[in-house]
């Protein structure tokens, strides 16, 4: 069973009016603040499908899978009948769809991809959820889906995707795009952006190592990059508003065979779309 930890919430822009409310509670007192702060950390925007995404959607055999170890059940999307099988990961607020531009390319290439809306997110079940989900969702797939020759994962889903290689995932090399790195670290961010004070992050970290008996650090990228023996590339982009680059370069710094590709002007999500980001990916699955 996959340990439970917090995940790494969106780093869009926070709406004025859940600021005010943040603040408004945080002055009747600091535990309301902190409760707020908790549903807001673990609860995604459901995004509909946008039209770019609706052929992948349309042309996938989905299903619906039991994850016993959250009892939660996810939407699995299955595009490509190959061989060699390609796991993708999304992010926070995402959907299984949202790598499209990858999993057409691969499929170009001889690849099947398997994906899934995370608990909480597109057509998967539930209103909230946590990383441990995400990697617990991982690992279940694999036993059903598997095996797999690589995973790759963009933001929250490369975090996800480095603790489940981390906790048994077996693949030849993965991919991460975007990740996160230092749980404390977004809780951190996500607490500055709801402009409240610092000590609101000290106490969402208790909070959740106090529920689920662990040590948030433990899951942060860069700890299981450590454990990681194969090869990982890692791809970040310069100018990423919402994960800063540091991530991206100190995970590949943890890694032991880990190769590091930093992009240009393509932000957070518009890297999935890149054509080099693309063929940098195919290339390096193909040659490792």
């Amino acid at each position: 069973m996959a340990k439970k930890t917090t995940n790494p919430t969106q780093s869009l822009k926070i709406p004025s009016i859940i600021i005010l409310y943040s603040k408004v509670l945080a002055f009747i007192s600091i535990k309301l603040a902190t409760s707020f702060a908790v549903k807001l950390f673990t609860t995604p925007i459901k995004h509909k499908v946008p039209k770019r995404e609706l052929e992948m959607e349309q042309k996938s055999i989905q299903k619906k899978i039991f994850v016993p170890s959250i009892n939660k059940s996810v939407n699995t999307y299955e595009y490509g009948k190959s061989a060699h099988k390609i796991l993708l990961v999304h992010g926070w607020s995402g959907r299984g769809t949202q790598l499209f531009k990858i999993a057409e390319e691969l499929l170009k290439n001889g690849y099947s991809t398997v994906s899934f809306d995370a608990p909480a997110h597109g057509k998967s079940e539930g209103k909230t959820t946590i990383m441990s989900e995400f990697i617990a969702s991982i690992l279940e797939i694999e036993k059903q889906y598997g095996p797999f020759e690589t995973a790759i994962g963009h933001s929250l889903g490369g975090m996800s995707v480095l603790n489940a290689i981390k906790d048994g995932l077996k693949v030849k090399n993965a991919v991460i795009i975007g990740s996160g790195d230092i749980v404390q670290d977004i809780l951190d961010e996500f607490v500055s952006k709801l402009e409240l004070k610092p000590e609101i992050s000290n106490r969402l970290r208790d909070y959740f190592e106090n529920k689920y008996q662990l040590k948030m650090n433990d899951f942060s990228a860069y700890k299981a990059a450590q454990k990681i023996q194969i090869p990982v590339l890692v791809i970040h982009d310069n100018n990423d508003p919402e994960v800063p680059v540091k991530a991206g370069i100190h995970i590949h710094k943890h890694l032991k065979n880990g190769t590091l590709f930093l992009t240009d002007e393509l932000g957070h999500r518009k890297i999935l779309g890149n054509q080099n980001v693309i063929k940098k990916t195919i290339d390096f699955i193909k040659s490792t």
